[in-house]
């Protein structure tokens, strides 16, 4: 016993400095890691990107490797005078209820003609959804027109695919039973017959022409954004589309268009006129005091 009494002590004294000593090493090595983080070589420096916006998606390059471009490599940018046109308040009011108008039309049309569109309106349409602002302009965003009939079914098939199995297992039956009242399922018909189909791309980060990577801040933001001024910009020229993010075809759309590896398939849109026998659901909008709030 006298032994024992002895003892706890001196076992208690080394628990004391075994802890105390994991402590201290702990401490050490999170400084040296923050230290790394803001200061440390450029090596083992990575920008910062969303990464709770990046797909999963298996790709055969690291976004790791490679050179990342240091912001003070490039040039300031020189800014210009800006004088928008500003309209009298009728004219406003005029404008915004006439634009109001137009955008309340459109709706999600699933039954497209296969009759011709001009190529030029698609590239303006383009053009204007490249307007859209992005995280310190880089403008994160790819846009791949498909017209070749057999690419177009090539994406049908991969697309159908994987559709049934999103309908028959992953979207579960509260998501099955919510879309019946629209009569859709994994059959696309309209990704043969559409005579454009456009897949907006989102770049989760930019390649320069002497390889380094460029942070693309927000990307999927960003091209979520361009991706609205696209729908109003059909619109505005009389076509009509359905907005389609169908589920796990990224990898193989990305394959089978040969985008690089910092694309990843954001969403994909059949575009042309409305078919003749063409229907909608007859949905109504949520008035304006159910979406907005004045303070």
């Amino acid at each position: 016993m006298a032994f024992l009494s002895v003892l706890t002590p001196v076992l208690a004294a080394v628990l004391c400095m075994v802890m105390g000593f994991i402590f201290v090493k702990s401490r050490q090595t999170e400084t040296t890691s923050q230290g790394k983080t803001k200061g440390g070589s450029k090596a083992g420096f990575r920008p910062w990107v969303d990464q709770d916006l990046q797909d999963d998606t298996e790709i055969t390059a690291r976004e790791d490797d490679g050179e990342w471009v240091d912001s003070t490599e490039e040039e300031d940018l020189q800014h210009v005078p800006y004088s928008p046109p500003r309209y009298p308040e009728e004219k406003m009011l005029q404008r915004s209820q006439e634009f109001y108008t137009l955008m309340n039309q459109r709706r999600s049309v699933r039954f497209i003609s296969p009759e011709p569109v001009p190529r030029e309106v698609i590239d303006n349409v383009i053009r204007t959804a490249g307007t859209a602002p992005s995280g310190a302009h880089t403008e994160p965003w790819t846009f791949i027109v498909v017209s070749d009939p057999e690419t177009k079914h090539q994406i049908r098939l991969i697309v159908e695919e994987e559709e049934e199995v999103n309908y028959r297992q992953r979207m579960g039956d509260k998501w099955v039973n919510d879309l019946a009242k629209l009569r859709t399922n994994w059959i696309k018909e309209y990704l043969d017959e559409a005579p454009y189909l456009v897949l907006i791309f989102k770049q989760t980060y930019g390649i320069l022409p002497n390889n380094k990577k460029k942070t693309h801040y927000y990307n999927e933001i960003s091209v979520s954004i361009s991706c609205g001024i696209l729908l109003a910009a059909l619109q505005n020229v009389g076509l009509v589309t359905v907005t389609s993010t169908p589920l796990n075809c990224g990898p193989q759309l990305r394959l089978l268009l040969k985008r690089p590896a910092n694309e990843k398939l954001l969403m994909l849109l059949p575009v042309g006129y409305p078919a003749s026998d063409a229907t909608v659901p007859d949905l109504k909008r949520k008035p304006l005091d159910d979406i907005v709030v004045h303070m």
